[in-house]
């Protein structure tokens, strides 16, 4: 077990060496979603549907998001090293197998940390408060980055099955409806009644509105389904059930590479 830790933590500070070397793709990945709060927030702002201050309304669902963009990072990283055959080297090394994608993993939940709290402290720069209890920031702060390692392992598997780096940027864009079909900026009430159901059951909706709950955050409009009145149990089973498939399925499709 502890050669199998050094290992992975071997290929954790391989990671975060790249970090070091090429700055601005870190920096590109932490501006952005604040960028979409300040856009949404200021330019867009005032959610349909929305009680209460918008900003209040937001900025828990751009966490949410800020848990959703960026992983074509990893993706790009892992197609690479298949590519350039750095796998290939790894694996001829005493090195316990899968220790590259658990490092590859554990360098991006830091930066999905560093991510949240700089959105964190962007938001409280814009008026926005947490209302809640200690235990209630650590619950929220847990969703979050269970939500984003159970993406995070989604993008794996398909940045194995992808092959290229080009082809990283095709799967990256269905991200983008999972993300804007969310509660994140409106709530589902005020949006048509057969696109609200769907906006509901969105994994997405679930962690921003158990996220907010758990802040103490307003604006919410009152919960009129079941998705919504559980959605602190469906932000829990949600990743749960994303892992549940996609981890194994990119331990095998890793392992066939070896062959």
């Amino acid at each position: 077990m502890t050669w199998a830790l050094a290992d992975c933590w071997t290929m954790t500070r391989r990671e975060l060496a790249h970090w070091a070397r090429e700055p601005v793709q870190l920096i590109v990945g932490l501006v952005f979603p604040v960028m979409l709060l300040l856009m949404f927030g200021y330019l867009i702002g005032g959610g349909r549907g929305v009680r209460g201050d918008y900003i209040d309304f937001l900025v828990p669902g751009m966490l949410v998001l800020a848990m959703a963009f960026g992983l074509e990072s990893t993706m790009v990283a892992v197609t690479q090293d298949l590519n350039k055959g750095v796998i290939d080297r790894f694996r001829s090394m005493p090195m316990v197998d899968g220790a590259v994608l658990v490092g590859r993993s554990a360098a991006d939940m830091l930066q999905s940390a560093a991510a949240l709290a700089v959105m964190a402290g962007v938001g409280l720069a814009v008026g926005w408060r947490v209302h809640g209890s200690f235990l209630g920031v650590v619950g929220a702060v847990g969703l979050l980055l269970l939500l984003r390692f159970a993406m995070l392992w989604v993008g794996i598997h398909l940045a194995m099955v992808a092959g290229r780096p080009e082809m990283v940027q095709t799967v990256q864009i269905l991200v983008w409806p999972l993300g804007f079909l969310s509660n994140a900026f409106a709530v589902p009430e005020a949006m048509p009644s057969w696109l609200g159901p769907v906006v509901e059951w969105n994994p997405m909706s679930a962690t921003a509105t158990a996220v907010r709950d758990l802040f103490g955050s307003e604006g919410g409009a009152t919960a009129t389904s079941w998705a919504a009145e559980h959605a602190g149990l469906l932000a829990v089973l949600w990743p749960l059930l994303l892992l549940a498939v996609f981890f194994p399925l990119a331990v095998r499709k890793f392992g066939a590479l070896s062959k």
